[in-house]
C-alpha cells in the first residue's frame, strides 16, 4: 500500500514538472512539438503525432491513452483522478474542443472511439462508465453525465445516499446537436440523430431521429434503398 502511494505521489509530481514547465507554452513557440516529446514519457500510451495546445490539463496521465492523429485545443481538461482501475481512452483521429471537462471518479472508463468530435465545453463525466463510439459528432456545451444521485431518504442529505452508475453507450456515426442532456443509462443506437436541447434518458433506438424534453423519437432515417454498413 505505501509502494502504491509512493507511486502515485511520484507520478503526480511528474505530471505537474512537465505539464507546468512544458504546458503552457505557445503554439507558435514548438509547444506542440515539446509537449509530444516530453508527453509520451508519462502518458500510459500516447500515438504520434498528437498535436495539444497549451493550456490543457491532465490529471492521472499514467492512466490516459491516446491513438495517433489527436487533436486537444486550449482549456481542455481530461482527469482520470490516478485511480489505478480507470482508464481515459482516446481513439485515432479524436477532436477534443476548446473548454471540453472529461473526468473520472473511481472505476471509470471513458472511452471514445476514432475520428470522434467533441465540440467546445462540452462535459462528460463518470462515475458509470461511458463509450462513445466511431464518427460521433458531439456539438457545444452538450452533457454527458453517466451517474445519477440517490434522494430517496428526505431525512438524509442527497450528497450521503450515494449514486447509482449504469453508464451510457453511443454507438457509432451519431450526432448530438447543441445542448444535448445524455443522462446514465442509455444507449443511443448507431447512426442517430438528437435534436439540439434534447434530454435523453432512455434508449434510442438505431438509425432514429429524437427531439424534445425529455427525447422521443419522431422519425426513423432507415429507408428501404439505404444500404446499411456491417462495419
Amino acid at each position: 500500500m505505501n509502494h502504491k502511494r509512493y507511486s502515485s505521489k511520484w507520478q503526480r509530481l511528474q505530471e505537474l514538472l512537465v505539464t507546468t514547465f512544458l504546458g503552457d507554452i505557445p503554439t507558435i513557440a514548438f509547444g506542440p512539438k515539446l509537449r509530444n516529446l516530453a508527453y509520451s514519457r508519462i502518458f500510459a500510451q500516447m500515438g504520434s503525432p498528437v498535436y495539444i495546445q497549451n493550456g490543457v490539463e491532465f490529471i492521472g496521465t499514467n492512466y490516459i491513452e491516446m491513438g495517433k492523429g489527436v487533436y486537444i485545443f486550449k482549456g481542455v481538461r481530461i482527469d482520470a483522478k490516478g485511480h489505478e482501475n480507470n482508464r481515459i481512452y482516446l481513439g485515432d483521429g479524436v477532436v477534443i474542443e476548446r473548454n471540453v471537462d472529461i473526468g473520472c471518479l473511481e472505476d471509470t472508463c471513458i472511452h471514445i472511439d476514432e475520428e470522434t468530435f467533441i465540440g467546445p465545453d462540452v462535459s462528460i463525466a463518470g462515475p458509470g462508465d461511458i463509450k462513445i463510439g466511431k464518427h460521433c459528432m458531439i456539438a457545444a456545451h452538450s452533457g454527458i453525465y453517466a451517474n445519477h444521485h440517490n434522494f430517496a431518504d428526505p431525512k438524509k442529505l442527497i450528497k450521503h445516499q450515494g449514486v447509482i452508475r449504469q453508464g451510457i453507450v453511443i454507438e457509432d456515426d451519431c450526432w448530438l446537436g447543441h445542448g444535448v442532456t445524455v443522462l446514465d443509462g442509455v444507449t443511443i443506437g448507431k447512426g442517430s440523430v438528437i435534436g439540439a436541447g434534447a434530454v435523453v434518458n432512455k434508449d434510442i433506438p438505431p438509425f432514429s431521429i429524437a427531439v424534445g424534453m425529455p427525447a422521443r423519437v419522431i422519425k426513423n432515417r432507415i429507408a428501404k434503398d439505404l444500404v446499411i454498413s456491417s462495419d
